[in-house]
């Protein structure tokens, strides 16, 4: 609102309002979306394999070798059943419950050590000065 007195200044005042999402809010969304994505990788794998991809495909070999970090603690747990160059990987199913695991276990650890629980709201009264002159 401008208020105006003649010969006088203007005084005008912005209020600001942003509302800001708790650390914990964050935090998760991050953890969900880095483990989305190894799920996804793995998810991918499973399925090409499934199908019985040609390993000497760029995309295939891509999703081969970048989920095979991911699926390295889990390789020996089944033996891969193979028929006729498709391959049904229970191993990849096994990696995909347990990082599902991991992130919900990670998101309710940071949840139980947050001190707040909703989002904040900010107001920022921004004041200026305007000199007007009468003519």
């Amino acid at each position: 609102m401008a208020t105006v007195d003649a010969g006088s200044s203007a005084s005008r005042k912005m209020v600001h309002t942003e509302t800001r999402s708790p650390l914990e809010v964050i935090l998760a969304r991050v953890v969900y979306y880095v483990f989305g994505v190894i799920e996804v990788l793995i998810a991918v794998r499973f399925v090409l394999r499934l199908l019985g991809a040609n390993r000497d495909a760029g995309f295939v070999a891509f999703i081969y070798s970048f989920s095979s970090i991911f699926m390295a603690p889990f390789e020996a747990v089944f033996k891969t059943q193979t028929s006729s160059g498709a391959a049904f990987e229970g191993s990849a199913l096994l990696a995909l419950a347990v990082y599902a695991l991991l992130a919900w276990g990670i998101v309710m650890l940071v949840r139980a050590v947050s001190p707040r629980r909703s989002s904040e709201t900010v107001e920022r009264v921004e004041k200026s000065e305007d000199t007007t002159s009468e003519q």
